[in-house]
């Protein structure tokens, strides 16, 4: 299916005469998974448990479990740290951060780039957060 830039959509949200016109033309155009159905994808090609991923993404196996039911929605650095707990591509990981309407990891940015870098890598949480922490920069989770 031919995709619509999001330029060209928010042109045409600015100039639209009714909220109502501009979803019923743009239907199509707008996201038709949520986060949790996106996650559950990621997390049934993986390899792993979801105990291990609790363990692997530094949260509580309650919260993991909270998280996949779609009864809580994790905040950015939380998702981070589930994508690199599930060992995501940069590519999935920038899905899942649009998905869930949060800044895509951005390159000028130092503790993206340090983040970024350890998901290209396949770098654990806890090595990911010791170069944070040695570059004076916030850590995940």
């Amino acid at each position: 299916m031919w995709e619509k830039p999001t330029d060209d959509l928010g042109e045409e949200l600015m100039s639209a005469d009714s909220i109502d016109t501009y979803l019923h033309d743009n239907e199509k155009y707008f996201f038709d998974q949520n986060i949790t159905e996106t996650l559950a994808q990621l997390y049934e090609r993986k390899a792993v448990s979801k105990a291990t991923l609790a363990r692997q993404s530094g949260m509580s196996e309650v919260y993991l479990h909270q998280v996949f039911s779609g009864r809580r929605n994790p905040s950015r650095d939380r998702l981070l740290c589930l994508c690199i707990g599930l060992d995501a591509t940069l590519e999935e990981t920038q899905r899942l951060l649009k998905l869930s309407a949060y800044a895509q990891l951005y390159p000028r940015s130092r503790r993206d780039a340090i983040i970024a870098y350890g998901i290209l890598h396949h770098m654990e949480l806890h090595t990911v957060n010791d170069k944070l922490f040695a570059e004076n920069e916030r850590t995940l989770c």
